[in-house]
């Protein structure tokens, strides 16, 4: 069954808004969206060719004090900033129905990058985070089903260092959420 998010369109607020709104992290959120570079001037350019279409919308489910929000929808922003692809965001205690249809593991991880034809029905995902990032939380949720295990705190904990390692210091990760976004957009 195709999922269809049409009576969500128009709900969210705008990328702008969503910065000028955060409570938390806001200075990290906009370090990260400052430093943003294309990794080529191809990228660039592909993205800015959606200023010819008018029929993807894309819908974000984010909250301020997530840190992978932090991290990877500046880049996200700025990847869609001059596409012409509408992007609004739903702060995601706000919009749980939303939320409950994009579960990742199971659970709710976000951010979660929706793209929608103008019917409301969705083209491609996107998030939590970077596949290679990612790849560390399946392997842990796979190897630790037990939420109540006596040690299950202690390989979280493990697994996000991990996670964080993956992410690396500096902006190099960027470059990688571009590729995954423009593989996706690709496809539709």
């Amino acid at each position: 069954m195709t999922q269809n998010i049409a009576g969500s369109i128009g709900t969210g607020i705008k990328p702008a808004v969503f910065i000028d709104s955060m409570q938390k992290n806001r200075e990290d959120f906009l370090n990260h969206f400052t430093s943003f570079e294309w990794p080529s001037e191809a990228d660039r350019e592909f993205f800015e060719s959606f200023k010819n279409r008018d029929d993807i919308r894309c819908l974000i489910l984010a909250a301020e004090w997530c840190g992978d929000v932090v991290r990877n929808i500046p880049v996200v922003f700025r990847v869609l900033e001059n596409s012409g692809i509408p992007l609004e965001v739903l702060v995601m205690e706000q919009h749980l129905e939303v939320m409950d249809q994009f579960l990742t593991l199971g659970g709710r991880a976000i951010p979660v990058v929706i793209f929608a034809d103008t019917g409301g029905y969705v083209l491609g995902t996107w998030g939590p985070r970077p596949a290679h990032v990612q790849e560390a939380m399946i392997a842990f949720k796979a190897a630790n089903p037990d939420r109540e295990a006596a040690d299950y705190q202690e390989k979280l904990q493990e697994t996000r260092a991990e996670m964080a390692r993956r992410y690396g210091e500096g902006t190099g990760y960027q470059s990688v959420i571009v590729q995954e976004l423009r593989t996706l957009l690709s496809s539709f």
